[in-house]
Order: C-alpha cells, then sequence, then structure tokens
C-alpha cells in the first residue's frame, strides 16, 4: 500500500487534478459504504488481502471474489477498495423518463498507470439489463461492457469506470491462484539452494515435463520446494492453460521464453501443410471430403474406394489421396466430433424402448449379408429400405445401427386436439387460481375451469380434466412451487447443482482448501453424570440423574477428502464459543487452518472474535445462500450419517419422537436415556476419528483417511502454513469485552462482566489507572488476561474458588436474573461480583433451571478439557506481545452511522495498517 508520500509522488505522475485527488483520498479514507450479504443463490463473504492488508468483501465468489483474485495477483494494481463511497447516476430510463439515483460499484482501484471505479456482474444479468435499461448499459463491437452514465461521472476527474463481465474470467488461472495462495509474498518461504539447483537442473534437461514426472523425478525434494519455485517465478508454469491439480497435464519450463518458444515450435509443426496427418486408412474408417463424411470401402495396392452416405463410389489412386491428405482436402474426423457423436448416439440407445431394441437386432442380422463389397444379390425392397437407413445413420452418426431401430413412438397425429384459444385460456386460468399462495386443489380449480368456459364470451368448449391435469403436471417445476408455497419449499425443487465447468469446484483440489463448518442438534436426549452432581451438590436420595436434553455437535469437514477435521459437542446453543472450540480442536489435531471456510448467516458466524481469527490467520470465509442447505450439503450430509450410522445405535435416541401422538411416557426418549454428555463425546470422537475415518467413503471410492494422504502428497504439506497449538493461537480465540480496553483500579483490578480480576502486576504505579487490554476466558469466568507493558499477564478472581469453571453463558444468565429481581424492587441494577457469589451459593441458585444449566455447564467443561493443557498458560506466566500481534488484533472502530449495532461485525477501508499481518475490519 501507498504510504502518504508515496500517494503525493503518484498523483503528480499522473498530473490527477485537485477534485481526483480529493475523490481518491475520499475512498481511500472511507470505510465500506455497504454491507454485502448473502441473497437467494450467491456466495458472499470476505477476502483476507495480503495487498491490502485488511479483509475485503464480495457478494459472489464466482464474480466478485474471482475478480479479487485477479487484483490481488496484478504486479499493475497497487491499491483496491471495496464498496467505495456512492455516487449518483443521471441517464434516461428505456422509456425516457429521467433516472437519478445514488449507486455503489463493488471496487475502486489504483494502478500504476491509472485508477477508477469497477463493476463486476454476470454477462447474463448484464444482457438482461442492457435490454431492460440502454442507456445504463451498452455493449460495444468488442464485446467490452459499458456504464455510460458512470463513464460520464468519472472521466471529466480524468479516471476510469469498467463494467467487469464473468464472461472474462479465467477459471484456469483462478483455481492455480487458489493453489499457490500459500507460497506467495511470504518473505520466510525459501527453497534449499541445492534442492532448487536439483530442479532446476531437471527442468533444463527436460523442458516441457509433466509437472507429475517432476514431483516423482526430484527426489531431493517435495512438493512444497517445487511450488514454492513455480509461485516465485524461478520454473516457468503457465498458469492460464492448465491446473494444477492435473499434474500429469502441466508442462514445467526453466523460464517463459523457452516455453513460448516450444509453444510455437509446436503450433507450427501442427500446421505445417508438409507434414502427413496421421490418418488410419482402413476398411469401415470415416473420411471428411468437401464437407462430406466418406467411409473407406476397400483399399488396394493402387487405389482406395470410398463411398458416400448417398451409396455414391469413388476410387482415389493412392497418390491422389495422399496429396488430398498432405494438403488438408481430405482430413478425419476430429475428436471433438467424434465425441459429439457418441453422445447422441449413447442418448438415442438411452431413449430407445426394450422392443426396439430387439426390433433393431432382428433387421441388422437380416441386412448383415446385404452389407461390404461381397453383398448378397438382389435383395428385397425391404431389405433396401433398411440398408439405406443403415448407410444414412452410419453417415450421420457414425453408427449404422442406430438407423435401424424403429420410431413407433413418433407415428401418428400427435398435434394438439384442443383449440389454441381455450389452450391459452387454460394456461392463464391456471396461472391465476392454482399457482397461487391459496394453495387450491387441482379439481378445485378444473371445476372453476369449466364454469369460466361457460361464462366467457364467446363461450369456450372446456378441456377434458385428463387435458388439464397433465398441464399441470407439466408446469410443476421450483418456479410453480414457490408461488405455491413459498421460496423455501422452491428450494427442495430446484435441480441438483453440479459445478461441470471450470469455475470453483464444489469440493476444491486438496486438503484443507475448502472447509464446511455447521452445527446441529442430535437425535439423542442426554442425562448428568455422577461427577456432575456431586459436584453440584445434587441430592441423590432423590435421583441418581438428571435430563439436560439434547446436545449440540459441531463439525468441521474437509470439502476435498470428507475428513472430519474436528468434532466438539455441547449444551449450549451455537455461538462464537462453539466456533471457537471447534477451531481450538481443529489445530491441535492437524496443526493446519483452512484456506476458505464455508459457513451458514448464523449469528456466531458474523461474530467479531470469529471473523479476527479467519483474519489473522489468511482465511476466506463464504457465506452460502439462506435457507439453502444443499450449498453445504457436504456437512449436512454428514450429520445425518452420523445419526444413522452413531447416534440412533444408542439408547435414548429420538427417533420414536416423530411418532408424536403415539408415544407414551414410558416410553419418551427422555425416560430411555442413559449417556452423558462425556461419554457420549467420547464415542462420537473414536466413531469420527477412526470408524467413519478408515471406512470406504461412496462419493470417493476410498477412505477420507486415504484421500486426504494423498491429496497432502500431490497438494504438498505446506509446513509453512503451520499454527501451533500453543499460548499465542489460545490468546487469539479469546475473546475482550466492550470497548476492549479496562481501567486497573487500584488494590482491586480489572472489571469484566461484574468481576474483579487481578495481578500482582497492577502493583506497579504506571499501571494504576492506566487503560489495558483485556480478554477473558469465556469457558472459565475465574480468570482473566491483561496487557501489560507488552506482556498478556493471567489474572484472577478474588473468588475463583466459586467462579472457577463458570462459563460466561451462565453467568450472564445469573447477572440478567440478579438485574430483574432488583427492577422489580425499584433498586440500582448496578451488580457487583459479591452479589454473584451470594446467589451462586444461595439455596435458589441449586434448584430448577438454574440448577439444569449449572449441570450442562460442568458437562461442557468436561469436553472442553479433552483439548490438550499444553497450551494454558500457567499463573504468572508472560506471553509475548510480539508474537500475538496485538495491533492487528485491535477492533476497527465502528462508523458513525453504525454505532447502534454496537457488537456486530463491521468493515473498514482504511488506508492504514498498524502492522504486517491482516488487520481485520469486520464483516464481508
Amino acid at each position: 500500500m501507498l504510504d502518504a508520500k508515496g500517494f503525493d509522488n503518484w498523483c503528480q505522475s499522473l498530473g490527477l487534478s485537485q477534485a481526483a485527488r480529493a475523490a481518491i483520498e475520499r475512498v481511500r479514507s472511507s470505510p465500506p459504504s455497504r454491507r454485502v450479504q448473502s441473497g437467494r443463490g450467491n456466495v458472499s463473504g470476505n477476502y483476507p488481502s495480503r495487498k491490502m492488508g485488511v479483509t475485503i468483501q464480495f457478494e459472489s465468489h464466482r464474480n466478485e471474489l474471482a475478480r479479487i483474485y485477479e487484483l490481488e495477483s496484478d504486479p499493475n494494481v497497487l491499491e483496491y477498495y471495496d464498496q467505495p463511497p456512492s455516487f449518483e447516476l443521471d441517464y434516461l430510463s428505456k422509456s425516457g423518463r429521467r433516472n437519478r439515483h445514488q449507486y455503489t460499484p463493488d471496487f475502486f482501484v489504483l494502478r500504476n498507470d491509472s485508477a477508477g471505479w469497477e463493476e463486476c456482474k454476470p454477462e447474463e444479468e448484464l444482457k438482461r439489463l442492457a435490454e431492460n435499461s440502454p442507456n445504463r448499459y451498452q455493449q460495444d463491437e468488442n464485446g467490452q461492457w459499458h456504464c455510460p452514465p458512470a463513464e460520464a461521472y468519472a472521466h471529466p476527474l480524468g479516471l476510469d469506470f469498467r463494467v467487469w463481465s464473468n464472461a472474462e474470467i479465467n477459471w484456469v488461472f483462478q483455481r492455480n491462484f487458489i493453489w499457490l495462495e500459500d507460497y506467495l509474498d511470504l518473505d520466510s518461504l525459501s527453497v534449499d539452494e541445492a534442492a532448487s539447483a536439483s530442479v532446476m537442473a531437471l527442468v533444463r534437461a527436460n523442458e516441457g515435463i509433466a509437472l507429475l514426472d517432476l514431483l516423482q523425478k526430484a527426489e531431493s525434494t517435495d512438493a512444497d520446494d517445487i511450488y514454492t519455485l513455480v509461485a516465485t517465478k524461478q520454473i516457468y508454469v503457465d498458469l492460464r492453460a492448465e491446473r494444477l491439480a492435473n499434474s500429469d497435464r502441466v508442462q514445467v519450463f526453466s523460464d517463459q521464453a523457452t516455453a513460448l518458444a516450444y509453444r510455437r515450435a509446436t503450433e507450427v509443426t501442427k500446421s505445417s501443410p508438409g507434414n502427413l496427418q496421421k490418418i488410419a486408412i482402413a476398411v469401415g474408417n470415416s473420411l471428411i471430403w468437401d464437407g462430406e463424411c466418406w467411409e473407406i470401402i476397400n483399399t488396394g495396392s493402387q487405389a482406395t474406394a470410398l463411398m458416400r452416405s448417398d451409396g455414391k463410389v469413388v476410387d482415389l489412386p493412392n497418390e491422389v489421396l495422399d496429396k488430398y491428405i498432405q494438403v488438408g482436402k481430405i482430413g478425419a474426423l476430429t475428436q471433438s466430433e467424434d465425441t459429439t457423436k457418441q453422445e447422441e448416439v449413447q442418448a438415442i440407445l438411452q431413449r430407445a424402448r426394450p422392443e426396439d431394441i430387439v426390433e433393431a437386432n432382428r433387421r441388422y442380422e437380416q441386412i448383415q449379408p446385404y452389407l461390404g463389397l461381397n453383398a448378397a444379390p438382389t435383395p428385397s425392397s425391404t431389405i433396401r429400405r433398411w440398408r439405406i437407413q443403415y448407410r444414412q445413420a452410419e453417415a450421420i452418426y457414425g453408427s449404422g445401427y442406430i438407423g435401424l431401430l424403429p420410431n413407433h413412438g413418433a407415428k401418428g397425429n400427435r398435434a394438439s386436439k384442443i383449440d389454441e384459444s381455450v389452450r391459452s385460456f387454460m394456461v392463464k386460468f391456471i396461472e391465476e387460481n392454482y399457482e397461487t399462495l391459496k394453495h387450491r386443489r387441482p379439481w378445485r380449480v378444473y371445476g372453476s375451469l369449466i364454469e369460466a368456459c361457460e361464462n366467457h364470451e364467446p363461450r369456450l368448449v372446456p378441456p377434458s380434466s385428463k387435458t388439464f391435469y397433465a398441464e399441470i403436471k407439466r408446469r410443476a417445476s421450483a418456479e410453480q412451487t414457490e408461488k405455491r408455497e413459498g421460496r423455501r419449499s422452491a428450494i427442495q425443487k430446484r435441480p441438483t447443482y453440479f459445478e461441470l465447468k471450470l469455475t470453483t469446484p464444489r469440493h476444491g483440489d486438496r486438503p484443507f482448501e475448502i472447509v464446511h463448518f455447521d452445527h446441529t442438534e442430535l437425535d439423542i436426549e442426554l442425562v448428568s453424570s455422577l461427577e456432575s452432581l456431586t459436584q453440584c451438590n445434587f441430592n441423590f436420595a432423590e435421583n441418581n440423574r438428571f435430563n439436560l436434553g439434547r446436545p449440540w455437535a459441531s463439525f468441521m469437514v474437509d470439502a476435498y477428502s470428507r475428513r472430519l477435521l474436528a468434532v466438539y459437542l455441547t449444551y449450549e446453543e451455537p455461538s462464537y464459543r462453539s466456533c471457537m472450540a471447534a477451531l481450538r480442536f481443529c489445530v491441535q489435531r492437524f496443526k493446519r487452518f483452512p484456506q476458505s471456510i464455508v459457513v451458514d448467516n448464523g449469528a456466531e458466524f458474523h461474530s467479531n472474535y470469529f471473523e479476527q481469527l479467519l483474519a489473522y490467520y489468511a482465511c476466506t470465509k463464504k457465506h452460502r445462500p439462506p435457507a439453502d442447505a444443499r450449498f453445504g450439503s457436504v456437512v449436512e450430509r454428514l450429520f445425518g450419517t452420523a445419526n444413522k450410522q452413531f447416534v440412533h445405535e444408542l439408547k435414548g435416541n429420538t427417533q420414536i419422537a416423530q411418532l408424536r401422538r403415539k408415544v407414551t411416557k414410558s416410553v419418551r426418549p427422555s425416560a430411555q436415556a442413559e449417556w452423558n454428555l462425556g461419554e457420549l463425546y467420547e464415542s462420537l470422537c473414536e466413531w469420527a476419528y477412526e470408524i467413519y475415518d478408515k471406512r470406504q467413503h461412496p462419493t470417493l471410492g476410498r477412505s477420507p483417511r486415504d484421500a486426504f494422504n494423498s491429496g497432502l502428497t500431490v497438494g504438498g504439506n505446506r509446513i509453512h502454513r503451520r499454527v501451533e497449538y500453543d499460548d499465542t493461537f489460545r490468546m487469539l480465540t479469546l475473546p475482550a469485552p466492550d470497548r476492549g480496553k479496562r481501567m486497573v483500579q487500584p488494590g482491586q483490578g480489572i472489571k469484566i462482566n461484574h468481576v474483579y480480576y487481578w495481578s500482582n502486576a497492577f502493583r506497579d504505579p504506571e499501571i494504576e489507572r492506566s487503560m489495558v487490554e483485556v480478554r477473558y476466558e469465556p469457558f472459565d469466568a475465574g480468570i482473566a488476561y491483561a496487557l501489560v507493558q507488552g506482556q498478556w499477564i493471567q489474572c484472577i478472581s478474588s473468588h475463583y474458588q466459586y467462579l472457577k469453571g463458570r462459563p460466561e453463558k451462565e453467568m450472564r444468565l445469573i447477572a440478567e436474573e440478579l438485574r430483574k429481581r432488583k427492577r422489580d424492587q425499584g433498586r440500582d441494577v448496578v451488580l457487583n461480583d459479591k452479589e454473584l457469589v451470594q446467589f451462586l451459593n444461595s439455596t435458589e441458585a441449586k434448584e430448577g433451571q438454574f440448577l439444569k444449566r449449572r449441570l450442562q455447564a460442568v458437562e461442557n467443561q468436561s469436553v472442553i478439557q479433552g483439548i490438550s493443557s499444553s497450551g494454558e498458560v500457567a499463573p504468572g506466566e508472560e506471553v509475548s506481545l510480539n508474537a500475538i500481534g496485538v495491533s492487528s488484533l485491535s477492533i476497527a472502530p465502528l462508523p458513525p452511522e453504525t454505532e447502534q449495532d454496537i457488537g456486530k461485525p463491521i468493515t473498514a477501508n482504511s488506508s492504514e495498517s498498524t502492522s504486517g499481518e491482516h488487520e481485520f475490519y469486520g464483516e464481508w
């Protein structure tokens, strides 16, 4: 990014006017003017930009995110900002009416030689908008899109405005950029000189070597070293030609000039007329001559006989045939033509009925003696007709058998018997009376149609009920369901999403590229353990167990291998605490962080703390469209698998609850429950990490563990992306209270959530009454952390013995109860830690809902303790500020217009960054 002096020099080099400079400075100093969000079909999110040092929001992962990758990799781009300040557009509508409104572009981009705004839209949408609003969007003769009213605003300032269509996206480069992203702009990443020299020597000796062969032959290096050399351009791969994931087809060269020379030499060789094409001259093969298909029916030492589809036979001398092939007059069927014909043949065979196949076989057996040069004489007219059909199909499809299939299904008069005016009236009636939210029955609508036809002027003959119901069935679609039942019901009727083009693959090309993260309530009722009852001083004389309800499970799933990276169980509804706990487990197990993470639109995934952690570790967050579970089918299906293969085999599962009113008290899941949370979590981990992990996956054809390991072999272990589960990481997962700072009160310490925390470091006179950064442990209200003189220091509550192990949620519920009681009594609602502790020790806190919440909290703690204690900070131990990068963890100030949304994530477009890490600026 440009500093103040660099920006001034850049403006002078371009000769920008004061007005242009003011407009650019406004963009650089302003936060995003709007927050993007997922709509009905788009996947939004935020990308941790290495170039900008902030998170950049995008509204579509196959349009705007693709443009971000281009801007991020373009060395000519100095800076770019998402959702810059809006400006006014002034243009005429299609009807001639004047339109004036505020408009917000997607990006503002600063380049070495220019600056301007950019708008990203799909090609199909641009065509539709150009038709509806021709004065706003236009396409020139070169296919480039323009927005004249926006250009009219930008050009007087000496700035540009560009409309960027997704038709310009090179999806091969997109995939390769994602593949190499971990190796870009890493100063600390280097390859051993000996290993580098070995690889480069191997490439020079085998220019154009396949990447797969290079990975196998370069014995002294691993995949990470080779990808580093590619990313740093020490060896050359055309990143726009072939995906790195297809390593057997990727060619590696020593430099770009050599690659260009080899490509041009290959092109000359292929196009040179002096080279004889490789065409197999054999009986039965087909050739293309003057646009016609000819079959080789005989080959001799002097001439070759060719037969056209109409039966005409030509004898060509072999010298003439060779000459025609040399000059390109005669050629072989191209591979694409062969493929197309094969697909057509397969489609026809699939549509054929079994009786048609039997008849075609019978016909083939009868005409077989009349095919070829030694055909039997004087066939019957039927045989001649079948033979003609055979020859014609052979010329068109490359398979004469297709011409023998009877087409009985197309026989007869299939024209509609109903009058067109009646059909039009019926269709309109269905639209207005059946496809509505009244959700009327078809037979009721048909009765109304008959009456409407009789009352119509002129009178119409109503269609039959069979025709009416057939028309309704023909119109059955997601659109019809949406009109009758709403959008969410229509989602289930939409075609299944398959990614068959070179856009973003649904499951990535390697492990950790795409990770799905979600929560679900498991189908089982649980009870308390004896340990939790003992800890809560429960009266065993009354009952030796307490029903605690259904637990919530959090799954992190690697999309490429379908491997479960982390599993977390809790009684608490999904929150940022569940997100942090699952991420802790993932890092503890694999020492890795996802490159991109796909989540839904739950509030927990919009938490500041969750988004800060993702931004710090350069993880792109993507929000799937609301109410469309198919975008997260990887994790959603795994929830079903876990329930069916594991949970439904346990006592207390809730399958029987689907019978609703047939379920009696004695067979209710709550009465059958025997498992507690700790036992269930231990068994669930065993199923997820051992049984499911080693079992063959039906989609992959191998186990998730094998797919994961083989993916790492090809994609690289990426050791430089290793994330240690240490004090630094653990501190990053801790939340901060409102405003992030607290004053050190003499003799009392810092106050967080009504509780005072103390450390001996607060005795320093320079620290007393100063504001310090603070964080607290959401699963243990007894401890907190304060940033004192560049070190994170653990602080202990004066009521530690009562608050130890108490989660944040339990303390908040108790505080809310005390505030409510004070309000009812007309007293001051200010609370202190003494009042909280008194309530915790009271009889009321040990019965009813408070007892249930306490038991749930103790059970949750047993799962949290499953994380290795190696990452915990011992009392009095200090964590280096430099190791954590506190400046990159600070929450950006809220813009004035969003102060009412305190606590919600935001984004900013600050032109300054306080550290080299990714500073998080909130939501999208």
